[in-house]
């Protein structure tokens, strides 16, 4: 009698957009990027000083001259040889006083001191926990709270918002400049063992839905996203890649957008120049100065470029490419961009503070192309698409919130097990909470954010929509799109509109412009003009603060 073998079901993977329909699960398409053991005991730093000291990278000659870091305004440059040597000092100088897992809370505008600073206390295995230092005592308070800080770097200025009872060492003070010149000139044998598990950093999410949450995320968080960012680069063993990449930082470097690209710089070998403070016209004259490569940029300054006649007066020819993360950009503004800038790639990302920032991007000309995408799945990276009403995955082509897995995802947030477990499942899947959908090619495609989406009687209106089409009319310099109350409909769109100087456009003729544009229940029913939006760091467009000042406002 013949023996019946049972056989598991097999498991097909599309691979036009990596969507398995026995799973439901949609795949990266990128080839796999292998990973240390999980068991063998590494930093975040260790790992990116390996990628830098090996030999497609740069050589010990190139790391004596390559400067690392560059005030924009001063030209102050800090080569990789005295930055590890300022590392390795500053490490010294704090050994004694910080156990492992212990927080630390930075507050500082950016400087050359705070990558020295990162990297010292994660090679000690010091979480780091940096904030905006534009933060409201009330937003430290609760910040301090969740990450129960040992020690805090602050600024002379910027410490008198700490709480009482903080111990603090001022970045600017003689105390602190004679750590970074202890006489340690290399790193010395750490006895401290950083396993990839332990928590590295807790970075605050932007809060603009609700009150803001600690993320941790681990040392494999960060070795997870860097590698893959690595193999991207090099991985065909081309290492004239790096020659002269320049990358301009106007992020904030306590971002999670901020804050791991600096440690991918430093893992590739690039150079980096800070801007101290955001301006606009700063930083064209220092794309233009510097000879810039590379920006990594939000939204709201693709907008600005695109439109601005500022851009014009500097010679940004050297400028390649621009990475643009934080929130979706509109394909208006990324057509009406490379009509104007045709030699400068757009490469467009997605990731939230819980997925290290690494979730979707875009590679190469071809996917740079893909306007209003967000990319496709970055390596080792799993999504779902699931129906918010019924839970069910959907295929290609189909809304719902996306769900995201991978080594990248975050370990919780800090102090609030509750907050874990409704973003977190069991299945190791994160909610993000945003409305998206793969296309057939399996490019990324952001609508809204589920909390966001304005209720228009039985009509689900998504405000990043209208907002793309807003920005799409030369008159407008930027635009939000918010709920507001109606008696009948429940709520209805409402558009705050920054004009660009000199315009004269009517609230009648925008939303004309938008009506013959949209289905009728999406036009926009209720305008007014401000002078600006307000934006997290991020860029994303603070909708809480709008809904307040609409609702006490009489227009």
């Amino acid at each position: 009698m013949a023996e019946t073998q049972s056989s598991a079901p097999q498991i097909t993977i599309n691979p036009n957009n990596g969507f398995s329909p026995q799973t439901s699960i949609y795949h990266s398409l990128r080839p796999a990027v292998p990973l240390p053991p999980l068991s063998e005991p590494l930093s975040i730093v260790q790992h990116a000083l390996s990628l830098l000291h090996s030999p497609t990278t740069a050589t010990s000659a190139a790391l004596s001259t390559t400067p690392f870091l560059i005030n924009a305004a001063t030209g102050h440059r800090v080569t990789y040889s005295t930055f590890l040597r300022q590392v390795a000092s500053l490490t010294s100088s704090l050994r004694p006083s910080l156990s492992k897992n212990d927080v630390v809370f930075v507050l500082a505008p950016p400087s050359l001191h705070i990558p020295v600073l990162y990297f010292s206390l994660l090679s000690l295995g010091a979480v780091v926990s940096p904030s905006n230092p534009l933060s409201s005592p009330s937003e430290l308070a609760h910040q301090v709270r969740l990450c129960k800080p040992a020690l805090a770097f602050a600024t002379s200025e910027t410490s008198r918002m700490l709480p009482p009872n903080t111990p603090i060492i001022l970045l600017d003070s003689p105390e602190f400049l004679s750590m970074l010149e202890s006489g340690v000139s290399a790193p010395s044998q750490n006895d401290v063992v950083v396993d990839q598990s332990d928590p590295a950093a807790i970075l605050y999410s932007s809060g603009t839905t609700g009150k803001v949450k600690g993320v941790v995320l681990t040392h494999r968080n960060l070795i997870a996203v860097i590698a893959g960012m690595y193999q991207n680069q090099f991985g065909d063993g081309d290492s004239d890649a790096r020659i002269q990449s320049v990358s301009l930082f106007t992020l904030p470097l306590f971002h999670v957008f901020g804050f791991f690209m600096l440690i991918r710089a430093a893992a590739l070998g690039e150079t980096v120049v800070l801007m101290e403070r955001f301006d606009f016209v700063e930083m064209l004259k220092a794309v233009e100065r510097y000879r810039v490569t590379a920006v990594p940029v939000t939204p709201p300054l693709v907008v600005a470029m695109a439109k601005s006649d500022l851009v014009d007066k500097y010679d940004l020819r050297s400028l390649q490419t621009m990475g643009c993360g934080g929130a979706p950009l509109g394909k208006e503004v990324s057509e009406r961009f490379k009509e104007r800038f045709p030699h400068v790639e757009i490469f467009q990302g997605y990731g939230l503070t819980e997925s290290t920032g690494g979730a979707t991007r875009a590679m190469g000309p071809d996917e740079a192309k893909r306007y209003g995408s967000a990319g496709r799945l970055s390596e080792n990276m799993e999504a779902k698409i699931v129906d918010p009403l019924s839970g069910n995955p959907l295929p290609p082509g189909q809304r719902g919130e996306l769900w995201l897995r991978g080594p990248a995802i975050m370990k919780g947030y800090a102090g609030d097990d509750a907050a874990t477990s409704a973003t977190l499942n069991s299945e190791g899947w994160l909610k993000t909470g945003d409305l998206c959908y793969f296309d057939q090619d399996g490019f990324l495609f952001i609508v809204d954010r589920l909390k966001e989406l304005i209720k228009y009687k039985a009509y689900q209106v998504p405000p990043a929509e209208l907002e793309h089409l807003l920005q799409s009319i030369p008159e407008i310099a930027d635009a939000a799109v918010i709920p507001y109350p109606d008696e009948d409909a429940g709520q209805i769109p409402m558009a705050y509109i920054v004009r660009k100087p000199g315009s004269t456009i009517t609230a009648t003729e925008i939303m004309d412009f938008i009506e013959k544009q949209v289905a009728p229940y999406k036009k926009i029913r209720r305008l007014a003009f401000i002078n600006s939006i307000p934006k997290s760091p991020a860029g994303k467009i603070l909708r809480r603060e709008l809904v307040i000042q609409a609702s006490s406002s009489k227009l």
